[in-house]
């Protein structure tokens, strides 16, 4: 008995060992697959991936005659801002949330000189509540809101055949991945700036050019970035494009955004760390740091959306020249109209209107 006794000790023993093994095989295989910079952009997001409808990203054109908004035409102005909006809804239930529109409407009311265009892939028509924002939205002169069909969008481009491939149904991500695509693309097409729906703009971005905001020490966020339609601006953009079809990656969720720009721009500047990544450096690319654009780390999203030390945090918002609120980890933190924490005292200052509509049609103000 006691012989049994030490051998199945031994065995269990045995057993932990190579269950410990195993474990630590894979969890070095991982690390090994997934790059630092992609594990570090991967971690927030592993327990959000997507499973949206995308149907509407295969609608051709003769499906949307009833389509609410304008089919979009090539920009005339020389100053553009481009938001896209990637989500698929059922009939007569599209969505323009109140965050994003906040969004367009202070880089409206920022940038009175600059058209603001707002992209949306699907087809369905508003709900009342997202149609009232729409509403207010028109007001601006320099607004447009408009609708793409994803096909024609990208056709003559460098991504049309690979797009066509399939690439992107296979994505864990298909909706941020798309909105990788587009934001790329459609500065290669057209130039101009690329606004996340996330980002409320405190300040004009008329007078930058070439540009985009570091996140931390080792990335490039893509949220803000500058791209002129031709030279310097333009030559990034197709590298962007050119990465993106090189090194795609559907399984990492930050990979194909702020990765393209982050290795785009290391390669340009021939540095690692964005505080290396100076004007001279880079060509006449201005690597902004992440205090203009990105003042509050995602991991502190938090501070947006509390009264607790929101002095202190406003003290650090008015010197950015936007701010990003990180909706993929605060889309679920609601506030009312009126509230003092941060995230409300921007938005009554610097998209009014919505603000006030949010007020009268008794809206919290979320994602």
């Amino acid at each position: 008995m006691k012989n049994y006794k030490e051998a199945r000790r031994f065995v269990n023993v045995r057993m932990k060992k190579s269950l410990l093994i195993a474990i630590a095989i894979g969890t070095l295989l991982f690390v090994m697959v997934v790059s630092n910079d992609d594990l570090r952009r991967i971690v927030p997001f592993m327990s959000q991936v997507e499973a949206p409808d995308i149907s509407c990203y295969d609608v051709t054109k003769i499906y949307t005659k009833h389509v609410e908004l304008p089919d979009f035409e090539t920009p005339t102005s020389d100053r553009n801002i481009f938001f896209h909006e990637t989500s698929c809804f059922n009939d007569d239930q599209g969505l323009l949330k109140v965050r994003q529109a906040c969004a367009v409407e202070s880089a409206a009311l920022m940038n009175p000189s600059t058209i603001v265009y707002l992209l949306f892939v699907s087809w369905s028509k508003f709900t009342n509540t997202s149609r009232n924002f729409v509403q207010q939205l028109s007001t601006y002169d320099n607004i447009k809101i408009r609708h793409i069909v994803i096909d024609d969008y990208l056709r003559n481009t460098p991504l049309a055949e690979w797009y066509a491939s399939g690439v992107l149904k296979r994505s864990q991500w298909p909706k941020s991945h798309i909105s990788d695509i587009l934001r790329y693309l459609t500065l290669w097409k057209y130039g101009g700036i690329y606004l996340d729906l996330d980002v409320v703009v405190t300040s004009s971005l008329e007078n930058l050019l070439n540009f985009a905001g570091a996140e931390d020490r080792e990335d490039v966020a893509a949220g803000v970035i500058g791209f002129s339609p031709t030279g310097l601006g333009h030559k990034l953009a197709d590298e962007c494009l050119r990465d993106l079809q090189s090194n795609f990656r559907g399984d990492v969720w930050g990979h194909n955004g702020p990765g393209v720009i982050t290795r785009t721009l290391k390669k340009l500047c021939g540095t690692r760390y964005t505080k290396d990544m100076t004007s001279r450096k880079c060509h006449g690319f201005k690597v902004f740091p992440p205090s203009a654009f990105y003042p509050i780390h995602y991991k502190k999203w938090r501070k947006y959306f509390e009264t607790k030390d929101a002095n202190a945090t406003m003290k650090i918002l008015q010197k950015a020249k936007a701010i990003h609120v990180w909706n993929k980890l605060s889309e679920s933190r609601s506030i009312k109209v009126g509230s003092k924490v941060p995230y409300a005292i921007i938005a009554e200052k610097y998209c009014p209107k919505i603000y006030r509509s949010a007020e009268g049609a008794d809206v919290a103000i979320s994602n």
